[in-house]
Formats: structure tokens, C-alpha cells, sequence
């Protein structure tokens, strides 16, 4: 079982922004009290895991069910209907911002779906734990766009965030991107393929048949943006 970190850009420059915004409500705080340590992932941080040792995927559901990974999952709203939706798929989410956290928390709860696993935190320390190939599908869904020219380097789409996410998904795995932002687009379509994907044809402005929106994409629509979604296939890990 191969794994270990593969960043090769510098440790501080993350592809998120804040960690933590207002002050969370009771019911929030009661969620990350009582459900989080239920449900997140052990030994992914450095500071439970410092010598970096692979995590099996098999513990996380007990089984060897198809496993999927959300990177970013803002307040669940998809990473849950994905669960409900899919009994038989474990769902793993990462997002390192605690408020969203808190939500997605109240959402699985009032759902009462058990396929979840969370890491509340940066998806790279995930990356560093998983062996290869061992996800089925991936999704990024309206990650922060870091508009300005000299910060494009912190956007996910990059290859110190995309090598290593290729490296735990199986060939053939799925991975769904969605934005609003032309220019994430423009990069995406340019990066993504150099990591080993293929992007498959279809309209970009359509969205899946399985899509379920996020409060990201409704303040898009709000905003006169237009979504855009892009779907890529994982290559064998020789054609890389």
C-alpha cells in the first residue's frame, strides 16, 4: 500500500482562505461537540499521524464499498444528497473551514445518513494517507477562485494539488469540477489533463444528471454568474 506526500509547492500556500468566520450558534457548536469525532477520519492530520503512515480505506466503512471525496464541501448541501443518494458509496468530505463544517454536521444528522467520513481540514493532509488509486470519483465544487492574477497559483487546479489527487484516484475515476468563474475554467481545462486526466466532451453549462446545487452556485445565479461544469476521467496511472 503506497502513500505519502507528494506537495511539492510551498507548505503555506493554501487553495482555501479562512478557517473559521462568525461565531458558531449553540446547535452548531452542540454538532461539532457530539458528531465530529464520530465521524472524522483518524490519523490524517501531522499532529495524530507525524510520521506520515498509510491509512487503510477499508476502516473507514468497514468494508471495501466504492469510496468518493468532495474537496471542499462549503455546508454539505451536495456531499449529503451524494449519500442519500448513493447508500452503497462511501463519501468522504474535506474542508478545512469550521463553520461549514458545523452545517454539513447539522445536515447529516437531521438526514440520518451513516456513509459519510470527514476530515475537518486540508485535503493535501488526506492525499498524504491515502494509498493509490483507491477513490472512484472526485469532486470540486465552486472552490475559492482567488481572482487576482499573482494569487492563481493557490487555486486548486494546480499541479502541486493535482498530482496528488491522481494519485489516489483509480483509472477510470471521475472527477467533476464546477465553477462560475470563466477564468477557473480556462486553468482547470488547461491543468487537469496535464495531472493525467482526460476531459470528456459534454456542454459545460449543463450540469449533471445527479447535480444537486449548492448555496455557492445559488448566489452565482443570484449575481448573473454562470455555472460551468467540467468533467474529467481519470488515465491509467502508466499513461499519466
Amino acid at each position: 500500500m503506497k502513500s505519502g506526500s507528494l506537495r511539492s509547492g510551498v507548505q503555506g500556500r493554501n487553495f482555501y482562505g479562512r478557517v473559521k468566520g462568525k461565531t458558531l450558534k449553540p446547535a452548531q457548536q452542540r454538532y461539532i461537540d457530539e458528531d465530529l469525532s464520530k465521524l472524522q477520519i483518524p490519523r490524517v492530520t501531522v499532529g495524530s499521524n507525524p510520521e506520515r503512515a498509510p491509512i487503510d480505506p477499508k476502516d473507514l466503512f468497514g468494508d471495501g464499498r466504492p469510496l468518493w471525496l468532495e474537496v471542499g464541501f462549503g455546508g454539505g448541501e451536495h456531499m449529503v444528497h451524494q449519500a442519500q443518494a448513493n447508500p452503497g458509496v462511501g463519501i468522504i468530505g474535506c474542508e478545512p473551514f469550521l463553520n461549514g463544517v458545523a452545517m454539513a454536521l447539522g445536515k447529516i444528522r437531521r438526514a440520518g445518513v451513516g456513509n459519510i467520513r470527514l476530515h475537518a481540514g486540508d485535503a493535501r493532509d488526506l492525499f498524504d494517507v491515502l494509498p493509490d488509486a483507491c477513490l472512484d470519483r472526485a469532486f470540486l465544487l465552486y472552490p475559492d477562485p482567488w481572482p487576482k492574477a499573482r494569487h492563481h497559483r493557490r487555486r486548486f487546479v494546480t499541479p502541486e494539488h493535482l498530482r496528488p489527487l491522481a494519485r489516489v484516484l483509480a483509472p477510470g475515476a471521475v472527477f467533476r469540477v464546477a465553477t462560475d468563474i470563466p477564468d477557473y475554467v480556462r486553468q482547470t481545462l488547461e491543468e487537469v489533463p496535464e495531472a493525467g486526466f482526460e476531459c470528456l466532451d459534454h456542454d459545460l453549462h449543463s450540469p449533471w444528471s445527479d447535480w444537486h446545487t449548492t448555496r455557492y452556485e445559488a448566489k452565482a445565479l443570484r449575481e448573473g454568474r454562470q455555472p460551468h461544469y467540467l468533467t474529467f476521467l481519470r488515465k491509467s496511472h502508466d499513461a499519466a
